[in-house]
């Protein structure tokens, strides 16, 4: 294999009922850059920049330790969206302003990050996660 990645992208498909509504709030709200934007008789599509994506692979038994100290408790379906944000306090409450229901404010977790859950249009469970860079 050539130094070039086979994976350039990582693009998350989501469905959503009403595409206006999950498109307002992840594009407008949140902030996701608009890429592109096409159409098909009837149907829509857009794509958002979230910036760099990872994919995270974990086990039920870590997921379920994430959402116990995001959350309390087990919340998250078998995917959930995470956004790197820089003050995730405020983007939490500008999120809920918008619509999306608060599962969890802003806590800080054993890994050094202030991570809040929120349960978003188009059925996402979102964390918002600040670094807060290192403990020491």
């Amino acid at each position: 294999m050539s130094g070039e990645p086979a994976v350039r992208e990582l693009r998350l498909v989501v469905t959503a009922d009403d595409y206006e509504a999950a498109l307002h709030f992840y594009r407008d709200v949140l902030g996701l850059p608009e890429r592109a934007a096409f159409s098909s008789p009837g149907g829509h599509v857009t794509i958002l920049e979230a910036g760099r994506a990872t994919l995270e692979i974990t086990d039920p038994n870590h997921a379920a330790f994430i959402d116990d100290v995001e959350v309390g408790r087990r919340v998250a379906g078998h995917v959930r969206v995470a956004f790197q944000v820089g003050d995730s306090a405020a983007v939490t409450a500008r999120l809920a302003a918008a619509g999306a229901e608060v599962l969890a404010e802003p806590t800080r977790t054993p890994w050094n990050s202030l991570n809040s859950r929120l349960e978003a249009p188009a059925a996402l469970q979102l964390t918002l996660f600040e670094e807060l860079g290192d403990p020491s």
